[in-house]
């Protein structure tokens, strides 16, 4: 769902590097439609936050002491569902990217990106709910090659035409509301047909449809 233009997008970051939150606090604060509302060193420290703050996006460290972002990540996804993760971190393995992406990621960004970068990493991901670059594409076509398929397309979840077309404008990127106006139906019947496609395929995430999508030749690998 499209922000109003007034809205602004509160942001909390857990990293335990104080220069780099410090770095990413001064480049956030002169753009008006972003506001961080939360700190912290830790995952567990991030967890105590989310009881008392409601950020719309997290910035997620991967190494951090106590409780790292990779046992940090199932928890938000657990019990914060709608806010958007964005993995932060200095190491570009494609596997972890891969798999942190399939487990609820809503996207990966290297701690050396600027900070125009990471904002529109944010207002993407608010917006549209995915944020890909080409650190999460490479990652996601790996993972596809280490996946089996028995080479019959989607015949395993058998999907309806609707659902056909609807995956196919989300791997395109199109908004909730943009699927809605395409198909004709409304944006929440956009919405439940998204969660019954996880369910369908066994994904656990929008990477996890993307994949899906293209090991099964329903889109095209570029």
């Amino acid at each position: 769902m499209k922000r109003p233009e007034s809205e602004t997008i509160k942001v909390a970051i857990a990293d335990d590097h104080t220069l780099f939150r410090a770095g990413v606090k001064i480049a956030l604060s002169i753009k008006k439609d972003v506001e961080l509302v939360a700190e912290a060193d830790n995952g567990m420290q991030l967890l105590n936050l989310l009881k008392h703050v409601e950020p719309d996006v997290i910035l997620l460290d991967i190494t951090m002491p106590i409780m790292d972002g990779i046992q940090t990540l199932p928890e938000i996804r657990k019990l914060y569902p709608q806010v958007k993760v964005i993995i932060l971190s200095m190491h570009n393995d494609q596997s972890m990217i891969s798999k942190l992406m399939e487990i609820g990621a809503n996207s990966y960004l290297a701690k050396n990106s600027d900070s125009e970068t990471i904002y529109q990493a944010i207002k993407t991901c608010y917006d549209q709910e995915f944020f890909f670059n080409e650190l999460t594409n490479k990652a996601l076509l790996t993972g596809l090659r280490t996946k089996r398929t028995d080479g019959h397309p989607y015949q395993d979840a058998m999907l309806t035409e609707k659902e056909l077309t609807v995956l196919k404008l989300m791997c395109e990127e199109r908004t909730t509301k943009e699927i809605a106006d395409i198909v004709d139906i409304s944006p929440r019947t956009v919405e439940a047909i998204r969660d019954k496609l996880k369910t369908k395929t066994g994904s656990k995430s929008m990477a996890g449809l993307v994949m899906y999508a293209i090991k099964n030749r329903i889109i095209e690998q570029h």
